[in-house]
């Protein structure tokens, strides 16, 4: 193909863009990612291309074409897909079924694409699935490491609950034993739990700090069944009354015997026992009741954990389930605590709100729903 027919081919995809672009869409809404989005999400740099292929069939300078593609659109095209939710086959796909279009429309107006042309539009394209492919990579291995350090910085949060009961369960042992002058091989014991509590948590402590650049959603399988609450709950009052009794805090199971609940039952416990704890830090020598009700005939749930605490100030509502959100008067704190409690309520299709008034207390209620809608919603890693 000489030079004058270059130009033709040039011109034709010019004049026929916007033919081209409606036969390519048709073709790239086949795909399952592609069929939700409207035409100037799904366009993205496509016209670009098509301008830089016309560019290129001119100019016949073709060594240029990487050096063009790398200041243009394809690497920004490639992080755009992976937020539409394409996965890699697509994107690669959605530039193959424009390269097929430009083959249809050349043919049908009598022009074949060989030789020099055949060579042009395959460095274009190749050029261009190369770039948008590296983006798109990179972005997807940086989301699974952000996912997998959020967890395990979740995982290491949750592990202090049970370790403060176990430390200050031996502290109690050890003084009781002082008092009795007891040197036995116990008291040897429980100095040596001790210890070895001391070494748990300055782990935790270690890889929380590591952790808390962590900024995106956890990924967790939901494991979904029916269950009643009731039990639950009072398995979670157990695992943080150790802490309670230290601060003097009352704890009261309120929920219903006979409410039954559909979640992820290891998911909500955690979400009990964050906010147990959280209510004994502001609720020290007060109360804290724990309750539920069905809202709805199809089995959604509402549960409320209350206090009769400090309260929260105002200014920190707005950011309270951010992670690594911190209160300034409470030492000790990760800013974790309240962010497991959003996401995991979050992962199973709920939502978490609070009321709090300073020198009151606080509620922080969350929703659940039931069987028929609570399958909708999960998130992709599973649990270790």
């Amino acid at each position: 193909m000489n030079t004058k027919n270059l130009d033709r081919l040039a011109a034709l995809i010019k004049s026929e863009r916007a033919t081209l672009l409606a036969r390519w869409r048709e073709q790239v809404r086949e795909l399952p990612s592609a069929k939700h989005l409207d035409t100037p999400t799904l366009n993205d740099h496509v016209p670009a291309l098509l301008d830089e292929l016309a560019t290129a069939f001119r100019c016949v300078a073709d060594q240029t074409i990487p050096e063009a593609l790398l200041e243009g659109s394809p690497p920004i095209h490639g992080l755009e897909r992976y937020e539409d939710g394409f996965d890699i086959v697509e994107v690669a796909a959605e530039y193959n079924i424009l390269r097929g279009c430009i083959h249809d429309m050349a043919e049908s107006n009598g022009l074949s694409l060989t030789g020099k042309a055949f060579h042009i539009l395959n460095r274009v394209f190749d050029e261009a699935i190369g770039l948008a492919i590296q983006t798109f990579a990179a972005q997807q291995a940086l989301e699974v490491q952000r996912r997998r350090d959020e967890y395990l910085a979740f995982v290491t949060h949750d592990l202090r609950t049970p370790l403060n009961a176990i430390a200050l369960a031996t502290g109690i042992l050890e003084l009781e034993l002082s008092n009795r002058g007891d040197s036995t091989d116990s008291a040897r014991i429980l100095k040596t739990l001790r210890r070895n509590v001391g070494h748990l948590e300055s782990l935790i402590d270690k890889v929380l700090k590591e952790s808390a650049h962590v900024q995106t959603e956890a990924g967790i399988k939901l494991e979904l069944r029916g269950f009643d609450l009731w039990p639950l709950v009072e398995s979670a009052i157990q695992d943080v009354n150790p802490v309670a009794d230290t601060a003097g805090t009352k704890l009261v199971n309120r929920i219903p015997e006979e409410l039954t609940i559909y979640a992820d039952a290891g998911l909500l416990r955690r979400v009990f026992q964050n906010l147990l704890a959280n209510a004994i830090t502001y609720a020290p020598r007060g109360e804290v009741v724990v309750s539920a009700q069905e809202t709805d005939a199809e089995g959604s749930v509402e549960c409320w954990v209350s206090d009769n605490g400090a309260g929260i100030p105002e200014k920190r509502l707005e950011n309270i389930f951010k992670k690594l959100e911190t209160d300034p008067q409470k030492e000790g704190g990760t800013g974790l605590g309240l962010a497991i409690v959003k996401t995991f309520v979050e992962a199973q299709g709920g939502k978490v709100t609070v009321e709090t008034k300073e020198g009151v207390g606080s509620t922080f209620r969350f929703t659940l729903p039931g069987k028929t809608k609570a399958g909708r919603t999960s998130l992709p890693e599973s649990t270790p």
